[in-house]
């Protein structure tokens, strides 16, 4: 069960990057992936996360134009918000969670 200061920092991760999409879950991850494997297991999960919706956002970029676009990037924004939430509370939480629609490029 991790302690209480993880649980808060895996939970930092997440909503830091509302404010920094990179820069601050990064320093998070990066100063504190040795010393606790469940702030590694979330950050790992954000940056994956970032990656995959990255991807979806181009996909649909350049999807407008045939105008199908315009839609797909509004869910994607949306999905994106929502997941950060959710993944958010259950760092908080102290559970493992595996955001949908993740393509896991970093192990």
């Amino acid at each position: 069960m991790p302690s209480q200061d993880e649980k808060l920092l895996a939970t930092a991760i997440y909503v830091t990057s509302f404010f920094t999409t990179i820069v601050g879950p990064l320093i998070i991850w990066l100063l504190k992936k040795n010393e606790s494997s469940f702030i590694d297991n979330h950050g790992k999960e954000y940056f994956n996360f970032v990656i995959s919706y990255g991807v979806y956002a181009l996909i649909s970029s350049i999807l407008m134009i045939v105008l199908i676009g315009f839609i797909t990037i509004w869910i994607v924004g949306v999905l994106g918000f929502i997941f950060t939430i959710v993944a958010a509370v259950k760092a908080y939480e102290g559970k493992e969670y595996q955001i949908p629609l993740v393509f896991r490029i970093i192990r």
